[in-house]
């Protein structure tokens, strides 16, 4: 399923087709942004099987904003050390000093999307958004 069109300026594909890099606390990286070539902010998919977490953390010397969205499963987001259940369709904007994990305690994976970018003076929301 792979659509290019380089001269149009987008890039297409499905999830089975990115590159998996095994990750620490039984995780599965995703690896989407370099699957797509984006360049303006990162993003990735990560799979969390059961018992798993991804390494906790925090952004205070990248600086960066992080957006994490549970697309399946029953996750727990711990931000700094505070536990809050996390459903499929949960979404958590996470600034750069809070530490942050995406804890799976369920007895089936969970798959998130994290996306990372360092804000800019230079942006102006939509005055809908």
């Amino acid at each position: 399923m792979v659509a290019l069109n380089m001269a149009a300026g987008y890039t297409i594909k499905h999830r089975d087709e990115f590159e998996a890099m095994e990750g620490s606390g039984d995780t599965t990286w995703k690896l989407a942004r370099k699957a797509l070539g984006t360049s303006a902010f990162g993003f990735n998919l990560v799979e969390i099987a059961p018992g798993g977490q991804i390494p906790e953390h925090d952004e205070s010397e990248s600086g960066q904003v992080e957006l994490y969205v549970i697309l399946e499963g029953e996750a727990i987001l711990r931000i700094d050390g505070e536990d809050h259940p996390a459903p499929a369709g949960t979404f958590a904007s996470i600034e750069p000093p809070a530490s942050r994990t995406i804890l799976n305690r369920s007895d089936a994976g969970v798959t998130a999307m994290l996306i990372g970018v360092a804000p800019t003076e230079d942006y102006e929301p939509l005055s809908w958004a």
